[in-house]
């Protein structure tokens, strides 16, 4: 009998770790964040520490078959340098043989929203879907496209990063290592708290339609583009803002969406909830294994 993925989120601002199930159930979970404004060392000894805890009350390390890795991009393909955007002491940081010596476990990572839409077409509200987008809405943005039934990885593993798709230009926000109206810098909820001046909670309603507006945006022009017809959104940003940020995003979609493929493209909460980066984050694992029922 398989033993359980160790699976680990790794967010701007959160850190999460989890215990995954072979059929993709989560089976235990804890939060801590992540102090991204210390060193890269600092950064990695909280979130190793972290990890260990977590793992104690398990017994060791040993209790998993593997451990998989969500992480904010970019990187390098297979995560063994991140250079995740919303964490600045990061650049080229080497976290897969970090956490590899650590745990001593076949560890696999991926960005973060490609695990999500993992997750997604594993367990999600993707089960049976050949062609989507799964996104992240959060302190960043990212996104994962699968295309035909596969995955897409692109030259270095980066494909699907939505976030920095353009789609404001009467902005002049940039945030650091931005241009000025790309989907990250005006719809995260670190791009939002920029130009609110408070924390994105605070947004008003019209803010918050504003916010989805643009992700609809950027979701109709990759329906176009691509030919498909689902985009799943999960991240804390989304998912918190609800309803107007919903209806808001799929407004702009039919607006957008009108060549006889790309009509009817809908936009929804993603499926598994707050729980799908973990589960993702599992099924990054799986799929390495080659153990992930559905191929990708």
């Amino acid at each position: 009998m398989s033993r359980p993925i160790l699976a680990l989120d790794v967010g701007g601002t959160k850190i999460a770790a989890g215990v995954v199930s072979p059929e993709g159930r989560l089976l235990e979970q804890r939060n801590g964040p992540n102090p991204q404004l210390e060193t890269p060392d600092i950064i990695a000894e909280d979130l190793f520490s972290s990890v260990s805890e977590f793992v104690g009350g398990f017994g060791s390390f040993d209790q998993f078959d593997a451990l998989g890795v969500g992480c904010g991009g970019p990187m390098d393909r297979g995560g063994t340098h991140v250079s995740t955007l919303n964490i600045p002491a990061w650049r080229r940081f080497p976290l897969l043989e970090r956490l590899r010596d650590l745990t001593g476990l076949t560890t696999a990572i991926d960005n973060d929203a490609k695990a999500l839409a993992l997750a997604e077409g594993w367990v999600g509200s993707a089960a049976g879907v050949d062609d989507y987008i799964a996104m992240v809405v959060s302190t960043g943005v990212g996104g994962g496209i699968v295309l035909n039934g596969r995955l897409l990885e692109g030259a270095a593993g980066n494909a699907g990063h939505i976030g920095h798709v353009f789609v404001c230009p009467e902005s002049d926000l940039a945030l650091p290592n931005h241009v000025a109206g790309l989907l990250e810098s005006e719809a995260s909820g670190t791009g939002i708290a920029a130009r609110i001046g408070a924390p994105a909670v605070n947004a008003t309603t019209e803010e918050i339609r504003h916010s989805g507006m643009l992700v609809g945006r950027a979701v109709g022009s990759v329906a176009n583009l691509l030919d498909l017809k689902l985009a799943l959104v999960a991240g804390s940003v989304a998912l918190g803002y609800g309803e107007p940020f919903f209806s808001s995003a799929q407004a702009e979609i039919d607006r957008l969406c009108t060549l006889e493929y790309s009509r009817g493209t809908r936009i929804q909460p993603a499926g598994l909830g707050t729980e799908g980066p973990l589960i993702g984050a599992a099924a990054v694992a799986l799929r390495y294994l080659k153990r992930l029922p559905r191929s990708f």
